[in-house]
Order: structure tokens, then C-alpha cells, then sequence
């Protein structure tokens, strides 16, 4: 298992910029893909963006293609979401998730906590 503690969430303006991170616990971290879903309540999960275990390659959600930008760094275990020109459509718990296929899918083995983000005027 690779625990995940997800941080950096809050409240910004629309247009604004925040930037999510995941730190992982676990000896097998660098081996495994590792990405951010978020959701709205009462709507379905949306896949956001996901990273390779090498960091080179990385995969996007339509919407948030072009503003959101996905990194990792492996010395220090930890996986970054940097978000910009945010909208209210934003709006959504964030997860940090984990495993071993880089894929668009919500399958996932291991999920963090998740961190609220509100994009709000």
C-alpha cells in the first residue's frame, strides 16, 4: 500500500491559481502511476490528470487540458497538481490516487483522503 496525504487545497478567485500536493508513504511509490480525480457531490467522478512512475509521461482531462500541469518528484515522494486560471467548474474534492497502470480511468488502487478546492468570487 502507498498511503497518500493530499494538502494545498482552499478557496480562490476565479482566475486564480493553487497548486495540490500528494506526498506517498511506502517503498514502492517511484514504481507507480500516480494521478488526481476529483468529484462534485451528487456527480460522477472526473479523472483530472496522471503521471507516469518515471514522471515523463503525463495524461489529461479534457477540461482541465492546457491549465492544470501534473509533476512528480520522487527524491521526495510526492506528486503536484498546478492549477491555474481556475473556474467555478473547478469546484470539487480532489484525490490524490495511486497504482500501477497509467491509464484515464478511475480504477486507482489506492486513494487519499481527498482535499477540498472551491473556486469562488
Amino acid at each position: 500500500q502507498v498511503p497518500l496525504v493530499e494538502s494545498g487545497g482552499g478557496l480562490v478567485q476565479p482566475g486564480g491559481s493553487l497548486r495540490l500536493s500528494c506526498a506517498a508513504s511506502g517503498r514502492t511509490f517511484s514504481s507507480y502511476a500516480m494521478g488526481w480525480i476529483r468529484q462534485v457531490p451528487g456527480k460522477d467522478r472526473e479523472f483530472v490528470a496522471a503521471v507516469s512512475w518515471s514522471g515523463g509521461t503525463t495524461l489529461y482531462g479534457g477540461s482541465v487540458k492546457g491549465r492544470f500541469t501534473i509533476s512528480r518528484d520522487n527524491a521526495k515522494t510526492t506528486v503536484y497538481l498546478q492549477m491555474n486560471s481556475l473556474n467555478p467548474e473547478d469546484t470539487a474534492v480532489y484525490f490524490c490516487v495511486a497504482g500501477p497502470n497509467l491509464d484515464y480511468g478511475l480504477g486507482y488502487e489506492v486513494w487519499g483522503q481527498g482535499t477540498q478546492v472551491t473556486v469562488s468570487s
